[in-house]
């Protein structure tokens, strides 16, 4: 096996998405030579599935410095930066461009099925920081290669990998059987044979971030339009409900992603969907009919639903970096040193303190993961933290450590803060025993004058129960 000298490698950045390709062209801005090798057909192949989707962020915080600077011969000007793009405008008009100026840097196809140090297993200590990486690509054709490279940047993302709805964290007892009426994507209904899927029928939708959010308000515009009468959602929560349920709404620095929780709670308000709290999955079955029978871990049992939409969050996949020494928190599976920084049970509000190579380090020096592969399974991810996270990496594995330490960051902040409170506190420890409910029945909300109470919290109970 003739390699040639670490120094004359490539980096090799695993993913084309918009932080996988920003720090491609952060590499190229320090003299260093990068190659992003993306699984999907294209580059942004995760955003191209959900372009049908609004971003939070204006133009003017989803483009990176570096990746403008090398756009800027091209002819490229960056868009209103006051305009919320779709996934397919962020696409069209910066994602597909950068990678068109990359080039052949970037390869698409070609899915990473293994990391590790040439010669040397996870086990072996001799010499090992000497080797250079061995990456093993497997391409859509067929072909495999064995690629080297002097450091590894693995901004793959979680899109392919998203949480189940079993409310343990494992898919519940029938889950993979039910795949015919089960998505864990927010479908798109401007399309007429997903629409058709979900026009008039019973749809539940497992969830409490931005995505059930975008799920529970597009589901309600069906409802009120002439082709989708009787349209309804029963939107699950495992949580009860609580001011901070809808997220910040007004008060959230980003008002489109604050926008999005009045929406769902105008569809609740509206009668267009029922909240069903404290229900955690255990089991989906079919009834007589063939509809979807939602089972609670306490047996308890929701009339049937024709559909299920899954928005319980993503995971990152690892088994690819089995021979790589990652040191990861053993809750979110995010670099330990940042999980202490997003670890949604501390902490809701949008705001990440500054961080950069030394947050994304591993005892295998010279591998990062980046991007919202680094938060492992905490949300609220932006693309302005990836931007920052790689500008820090490149400049460390140039040697510019005084640039690479120098990270700052500020983050819009949601609107609700405290601790986020990932499951109900025992009921004694509620303030007053009303911030979550914990009955599994179906409530609407701002219905009753104990409900708009709850719903006007502006903070959680102490103790964080709810988030």
């Amino acid at each position: 096996m003739n390699v040639p000298p670490t120094a004359e490698l490539p980096v090799v950045v695993i993913g084309a998405g918009p932080v996988g390709l920003a720090a491609a062209a952060n590499l190229l801005d320090r003299g260093i030579e990068p190659l992003v090798l993306e699984a999907g057909p294209a580059a942004g192949a995760a955003v191209r599935e959900w372009s049908h989707l609004l971003l939070f962020s204006t133009w003017s915080e989803v483009t990176d410095p570096a990746a403008e600077k090398l756009l800027a011969p091209t002819g490229w000007t960056r868009p209103d930066p006051a305009i919320y793009p779709s996934g397919g405008d962020w696409v069209e008009q910066y994602l597909q461009p950068l990678a068109d100026v990359l080039d052949d840097r970037v390869r698409t196809g070609a899915r990473v099925t293994g990391v590790s140090r040439v010669g040397r297993d996870r086990i072996v200590d001799a010499d090992r920081e000497a080797q250079p990486f061995v990456v093993h690509v497997a391409y859509a054709d067929g072909r495999e290669e064995r690629l080297f490279a002097r450091a590894v940047i693995d901004a793959s993302g979680t899109w392919t990998t998203p949480s189940p709805a079993g409310g343990s964290g494992l898919p519940a007892l029938g889950e993979r059987a039910a795949a015919d009426r089960v998505t864990y994507r927010v479908p798109d209904l401007k399309d007429q044979s997903v629409r058709a899927r979900y026009a008039g029928k019973r749809t539940a939708v497992i969830g409490s971030g931005a995505s059930a959010f975008t799920a529970l308000a597009y589901l309600a515009d069906l409802a009120k339009a002439d082709d989708g009468a009787g349209t309804k959602a029963v939107w699950i929560l495992r949580r009860g409900i609580s001011g901070s349920t809808f997220g910040g709404g007004t008060a959230d620095q980003l008002p489109a992603r604050g926008a999005l929780g009045l929406a769902a709670k105008a569809a609740v308000d509206d009668g267009h969907a029922d909240a069903v709290t404290g229900f955690r999955a255990d089991a989906i079955e079919r009834d007589g009919d063939g509809r979807l029978v939602l089972v609670a871990e306490d047996g308890r049992r929701l009339e049937p639903v024709d559909e299920v939409i899954v928005l319980t969050g993503f995971r990152p996949d690892l088994s690819f970096l089995s021979e790589i020494r990652l040191h990861l928190d053993e809750r979110l599976q995010a670099p330990a040193a940042l999980a202490s920084l997003i670890d949604p049970n501390q902490h809701s509000c949008g705001t990440v303190y500054p961080h950069g190579h030394r947050e994304l380090a591993h005892p295998e020096q010279g591998v990062y993961l980046v991007g919202m592969k680094s938060y492992g399974r905490a949300p609220t991810f932006l693309a302005m933290t990836g931007y920052e996270q790689v500008r820090s990496v490149a400049a460390a594995i140039a040697g510019d450590l005084e640039a690479a330490d120098k990270v700052e960051l500020t983050l819009p902040e949601t609107g609700v803060c405290g601790g986020a409170g990932l499951f109900d506190a025992p009921e004694a420890d509620q303030n007053g025993g009303g911030c979550c409910a914990t009955t599994p029945a179906p409530v609407q909300i701002g219905s009753t004058p104990a409900a708009e109470q709850a719903a006007d919290t502006t903070q959680p109970a102490s103790g964080g129960c709810c988030g």
